[in-house]
């Protein structure tokens, strides 16, 4: 059994403003456990992706029952299995080969669906014990038990009641599969197998779950508190005045923001543009929110084009960040030339080249 199949399993939300690399710090977890990186997906491998949002709902998380059309035109009724539940059977199929891989699932925009509605009686599966296991079970429906097997790469099926599993009964399965793991010494594959019999899941130490947030996102759901205290944070922060350049990614070291005949480098325009919203925290609500990363405009061929400036990062200034008072704008644009008054958005844009030129020789005044 290699070292990865005994690392601590993962059970956090990423935080932080936009663009800070919280997806970034996502591949560096999955590293941590092991996952090697799968060229074809362009993600670690044993991974599953979703994404919430507020049509988001906890069949699409565990699964559901979808109508289905023959080729003969008739409808019959087909349980697809959510993202947890294909998750938890690639995780448990892992214990019963003896395998141990570690699985990951990665939530992203967890606020922006209803997380505590989403998570239903899985919430009860959030607590772990020293051995890393869910303190408590919960029970599943006999279709979604037939999901779980599927997502376990079984073929499964209901049948007059009952559960057909690779051409057998369910029960004649359970007991093959018994011996097979008694005579292996598989522990954790006799715990496996004796939930689902009983018709019971728990999360393995061998299934991790790693969420992000966006801060600076209003439109969002509460987390209330019984939620979130099942989970580790972790923040990550922007980048300040403080930046060392050494911690500059390489990538952005050689981005250059180009508006008009003005060029500046990428990485101290983030820092700059991040102490001129500090500077303004009075005007601001939820300052630390409202702050950005290197990442929120992604260099292409080392360059920020100045309709990127335009059409994501003004308009973020100007309807999320100085949504209710401009005036710090204004005083910005305003401080070589005459003032500035910005009625709409296209008097904000129309000063684009002069906003750049703005932010990169900021001072805070004393």
């Amino acid at each position: 059994m290699s070292d990865s199949q005994h690392r601590k399993p993962i059970q956090k939300i990423i935080f932080g403003s936009p663009g800070t690399g919280k997806s970034y710090r996502v591949r560096e977890m999955a590293k941590d456990l092991g996952l090697p990186w799968d060229e074809t997906t362009k993600s670690p491998a044993n991974t599953i992706k979703t994404v919430f949002h507020p049509e988001y709902t906890y069949a699409d998380f565990v699964g559901k029952l979808l109508p289905q059309t023959t080729g003969s035109g008739s409808v019959i009724y087909k349980f697809y299995e959510g993202h947890f539940l294909r998750a938890l059977g690639w995780a448990y199929r892992h214990l019963l080969d003896g395998t141990n891989e570690n699985v990951l699932l990665v939530i992203d925009e967890l606020n922006r669906g209803n997380a505590a509605a989403i998570f239903g009686l899985v919430f009860q599966l959030l607590d772990r014990e020293e051995d890393h296991w869910s303190t408590y079970e919960i029970h599943l429906s006999e279709l979604e038990i037939v999901g779980l097997l599927k997502a376990m790469q079984y073929k499964a099926s209901t049948s007059h009641d009952s559960i057909q599993v690779d051409g057998s009964n369910f029960e004649k399965f359970c007991e093959l599969t018994e011996k097979e793991l008694a005579v292996k010494n598989n522990a954790e594959g006799l715990r496996v197998l004796k939930n689902l019999r009983d018709h019971k899941i728990a999360l393995p130490r061998n299934l991790s779950i790693l969420a992000t947030i966006n801060t600076s996102d209003e439109s969002i759901y509460y987390l209330d508190s019984a939620f979130k205290r099942r989970w580790d944070w972790e923040y990550v922060d922007v980048p300040g005045i403080s930046t060392f350049y050494s911690d500059v990614p390489e990538r952005i070291k050689a981005a250059k923001v180009v508006v008009g005949a003005t060029q500046v480098e990428w990485s101290d325009f983030v820092i700059q543009l991040n102490e001129f919203i500090k500077s303004n925290h009075q005007a601001i609500r939820r300052i630390e929110d409202k702050q950005i990363g290197w990442w929120f405009l992604k260099p292409e061929n080392s360059e920020i084009s100045e309709e990127a400036i335009k059409n994501k990062l003004m308009f973020y200034l100007w309807d999320s960040v100085f949504a209710k008072d401009k005036r710090p704008l204004e005083s910005l644009l305003s401080q070589n030339r005459e003032t500035v008054k910005l009625i709409t958005y296209s008097d904000f844009v129309s000063n684009a080249e002069e906003f750049v030129q703005e932010i990169i020789n900021f001072e805070e005044e004393e």
